[in-house]
């Protein structure tokens, strides 16, 4: 086995991408792709599960399409934690992505067989893969800049543009998918990620010695037994996963994918409460770190509740925007603006999946706004915890401008344009705030698992918010959205007053 190295810090100031290190590009179109991917196929999934077979879709009910909904989108987070510690220990970062965006063309290519089993090995496919690359891609860009390099936020605002122009992929898949075939829009995510793994593969000589190799304790020793106990463990979990799906498939136990969700759920309090009792008791762990992690917790709790209401934009939202939105091509210019559109547009409708590209407009047009703005305000800069407090109360709002026409049918889709809007404002305060202030917060020896478990709180996020969708038709739209509106902003004005608390737990980051 090659002999593993610490992780390098960038070797000089490099201002080769707008200003910043030529390797930044390299990341930002491997992630924008790897979006491209991901939405694409989340834009899809909720839909072609609750659509009529006769139609081409799966035929389930929003129950267990929600369910399931919640269940991969957060399993593609929560994989982010071993995905983490694989690259930190095994593969390197650098390794660690290419081996993900594999497996993730694999899963899009599998769910676009006509197969039932090739569909679920399609979603396991894609938490694997998307668990390997995400946190990782996000490490590398962290390794990029030096320790006191105050381009780091400026630079994640940019990868976060890659994100969300990749995030436009519903304009492609998504008008595939509803009005051609279903299963030749999963197809097309799965060209996309396979043209980002080649860019990748093509121009990483730019990353350095960026998450080029695994990390290490200094103790040799150590390393070796953390590798091994690590290796033993994931064997046993992927063991255990694959009897429990033989057993089901073959009717020797009787799950349901409610129950299989609601497990889940338990995982996740019983994973995070293990997670943050060893960073912050267990040992070998200075007075500073463990301050960090104590840090850390407190933005691992907001960014779990923001994303619950944020990532109901691809299941109660995408529903709503179905079932109670009208799509008519017309009614984006109602009134005396109707002349305006196209006539062979009249009476034409457009795909519900469409709705998916409004966050990635607006973040278009206020990422590089934003980036502007904490720059420009300086030593005024608010801290990240005053920033997530803005974040939540944002995406708070978005439902809380939704509760009057919650019950309506044939809304105008303005409804929904506002809420995204609203939401994507809380999501610039937050998102990339939150990935560079992991790669500050971190250890050097952990920072691909710290960054696993910021998409940890992502994953807990994402399971409220495939919960949320399952009780679309049984809870009252009003009740539902209000709640949604509710739980956020109550959560920014606790995390207002913790702000200076939260400060100190920093130690000196920002």
């Amino acid at each position: 086995m090659a002999e593993t190295v610490t992780l390098k810090g960038p070797q000089d100031y490099d201002t080769r991408f707008f200003g910043h290190p030529r390797g930044l590009a390299t990341c930002f179109f491997t992630e924008m792709w790897e979006r491209y991917s991901y939405y694409g196929t989340r834009a899809l999934l909720i839909l072609y599960m609750t659509a009529a077979v006769s139609g081409g879709g799966l035929g389930f009910s929003v129950m267990k399409a929600g369910s399931l909904y919640g269940f991969y989108t957060a399993m593609v987070y929560l994989l982010a934690l071993p995905g983490g510690w694989v690259a930190d220990r095994i593969l390197g970062q650098q390794r660690a992505v290419i081996v993900g965006g594999v497996f993730i063309a694999a899963g899009n290519f599998c769910l676009a067989s006509s197969s039932l089993t090739a569909f679920y090995t399609g979603l396991a496919c894609l938490m694997v893969g998307t668990g390997l690359l995400k946190p990782n891609v996000s490490t590398i860009v962290g390794q990029l800049y030096g320790p006191e390099d105050k381009r780091r936020d400026a630079g994640f605002s940019i990868f976060y543009m890659g994100i969300n122009i990749g995030a436009f992929s519903p304009l492609i898949v998504g008008w595939v998918g509803e009005e051609i075939n279903w299963r030749l829009g999963f197809a097309t995510s799965g060209i996309g990620m396979l043209i980002g793994v080649i860019q990748n593969l093509a121009t990483n000589k730019y990353l350095g010695e960026a998450g080029r190799y695994p990390s290490t304790t200094g103790d040799l020793q150590r390393d070796r037994s953390e590798k091994r106990i690590g290796i033993i463990g994931m064997v046993a979990c992927l063991g255990v996963l694959a009897l429990f799906g033989v057993l089901a498939s073959t009717g020797t136990i009787q799950v349901t994918a409610e129950q299989i969700s609601n497990g889940l759920g338990w995982v996740l309090v019983v994973i995070s409460a293990a997670v943050f009792a060893w960073m912050i008791l267990g040992k070998g762990h200075s007075l500073e770190e463990r301050k960090r992690a104590g840090a850390i917790l407190v933005l691992f709790i907001a960014s779990a509740i923001f994303w619950a209401v944020y990532e109901q934009a691809g299941s109660s939202l995408n529903l709503f925007a179905k079932r109670n939105t009208n799509l008519f091509f017309s009614a984006l210019a109602p009134g005396f603006l109707h002349r305006v559109v196209p006539g062979f547009l009249a009476g034409k409708t457009y795909p519900a999946s469409w709705f998916q590209n409004v966050q990635p407009a607006a973040v278009l047009i206020l990422a590089p706004l934003f980036a502007w703005l904490w720059i420009r305000l300086g030593n005024r800069e608010p801290s990240s915890p005053a920033k997530f407090s803005f974040g939540l109360l944002f995406v708070g709002l978005s439902f809380l401008v939704l509760v009057p026409a919650a019950s309506g049918m044939n809304l105008s889709p303005y409804w929904l344009f506002g809420s995204y809007f609203l939401s994507v404002v809380g999501e610039m305060c937050l998102s990339p705030v939150g990935l560079s202030a992991m790669t500050k917060l971190a250890p050097a020896r952990a920072m691909g698992f710290v960054m696993g478990v910021w998409f940890l709180s992502i994953s807990i996020g994402d399971w409220l918010a495939g919960k949320a969708g399952s009780l679309f038709e049984s809870m009252p739209l009003k009740e539902l959205f209000g709640l949604s509106a509710l739980v956020p902003i109550a959560a920014a004005v606790v995390l207002a007053v913790l702000v200076k608390p939260t400060k100190r737990l920093m130690a000196g980051v920002s």
